[in-house]
């Protein structure tokens, strides 16, 4: 199982979307405050997120809480950034690794990805492209880590 770890995100409907492919593919959802909208279990449900239950995300109170918790696995953190040198088909992804994805305008904390930049990676643009949608993004990088590590996936054909 992967870890989609999202720092400060900022549109539900991006955040909805992430969850409900981490349902689909078996992958680990950690949302980090602050949010600028409102993932309490009652405000999902009137969104009409009925997978949410069995999404059951990690909520953290901060970025230091979360990397206070899990320090023992920052070698396996990868970061999301158009800011990368490295495309994240280049990346050797492990069962477990952390996906780590900004907010929609602000992106993930400079300080955060100096921690080891050589974990930061991008997918590929047009010249005249800035940047894609928060939930493809995650979706582009999640599955080439569940590509890579298909075998231990536990997942199957649903279509």
């Amino acid at each position: 199982m992967f870890n989609i770890v999202l720092v400060h995100p900022q549109i539900p409907q991006n955040t909805g979307s992430i969850g409900r492919m981490c349902v689909n593919a078996n992958l680990k959802l950690h949302i980090i405050k602050p949010t600028v909208f409102d993932i309490s279990e009652k405000a999902v449900r009137r969104a009409g997120l009925d997978y949410w239950a069995r999404l059951n995300p990690v909520i953290w109170e901060s970025l230091d809480e979360f990397l206070h918790a899990n320090a023992q696995f920052e070698d396996r953190f990868f970061y999301a950034t158009t800011k990368a040198h490295k495309f994240y088909f280049e990346a050797e992804f492990k069962k477990g690794d952390f996906l780590f994805f900004g907010g929609e305008s602000t992106g993930l904390p400079m300080e955060l990805m100096e921690r080891n930049f050589a974990n930061a990676i991008k997918i590929p643009m047009g010249e005249h492209g800035r940047s894609l949608n928060l939930a493809t993004s995650a979706g582009i990088i999640a599955y080439e880590a569940i590509r890579q590590n298909f075998a231990q996936s536990g997942l199957g054909s649903a279509l």
